[in-house]
């Protein structure tokens, strides 16, 4: 049985358009192309529709799930690899859910007697769920960026690996009680932090405007930068976003 490309793109809700690129790029040819220029798919193909999806929810790049689909032999095989992968991404989520609660009713008891949302003496208990090795994965959509931190960190001892993860979650940590307390994200509070946030970028790798912006986008767009600031406190992604988007737009403008 075959199905046309439209009614591929309504079951999978994948666009046309994009299942069209993947067939350009080499990821997903279709079974066959039809006399009317239309493209057919096949049990085969909508499997490996399947294995893409779930490769591109655990974060991986187009270029890298054309190799993943080249070196692999057993379909059977693969899909259970991908499905302890999605278990484990599973209970890290969950994990996160637990903290963003958390978070959540720290907050609404700050609301009734101004004590304190964060304790900045324990910043474990915000990132639970979050592992130091999961900072460099949601770099990948800035390789240039990526590959510098990547050759400073393999210079770093363990210490000091933990001791910038550490310096790195209290940032955060600061950031989420400036948003607490009501700091607008273009602020002199916020914008200090932020500045010592390109500050430190820059003592890595000259770091452009356009790109610090994108980073500052990434911090919405990208699913587990999201997802690690939300579990600080709610809205603190769009308020890093924020804030980077005033500093780009003031200071380096």
């Amino acid at each position: 049985m075959a199905w046309p490309i439209a009614e591929v793109a309504r079951m999978s809700g994948v666009t046309a358009r994009t299942l069209r690129h993947y067939d350009e790029i080499g990821v997903l040819p279709p079974a066959w192309i039809g006399t009317n220029g239309h493209r057919y798919y096949e049990e085969r193909q909508l499997l490996r529709l399947q294995q893409i999806l779930v490769l591109r929810e655990l974060g991986l790049g187009l270029a890298e799930i054309g190799r993943v689909l080249a070196a692999q032999v057993d379909e059977l095989e693969a899909l259970r690899g991908h499905h302890r992968r999605l278990l484990a991404e599973r209970d890290r989520l969950d994990a996160l859910a637990g903290t963003v609660s958390r978070t959540i009713t720290a907050l609404e008891q700050s609301r009734k007697d101004g004590s304190p949302v964060i304790d900045i003496n324990r910043p474990e208990n915000l990132f639970e769920g979050i592992r130091p090795d999961q900072y460099m994965k949601t770099m990948r959509d800035f390789p240039e960026l990526a590959g510098a931190v990547g050759q400073a960190t393999a210079a770093m001892s363990e210490a000091e690996i933990e001791a910038g993860h550490r310096e790195r979650t209290a940032q955060m940590i600061r950031l989420a009680e400036l948003l607490a307390a009501g700091e607008p994200a273009d602020g002199a509070a916020a914008q200090a932090e932020t500045g010592a946030q390109y500050r430190a970028l820059v003592r890595i790798r000259a770091v452009t405007a356009e790109e610090f912006r994108a980073l500052g986008r990434s911090c919405v767009e990208n699913v587990p930068w999201r997802a690690a600031y939300e579990s600080i406190a709610p809205g603190l992604a769009a308020y890093q976003r924020d804030a980077i988007e005033a500093y780009v737009r003031t200071r380096l403008s």
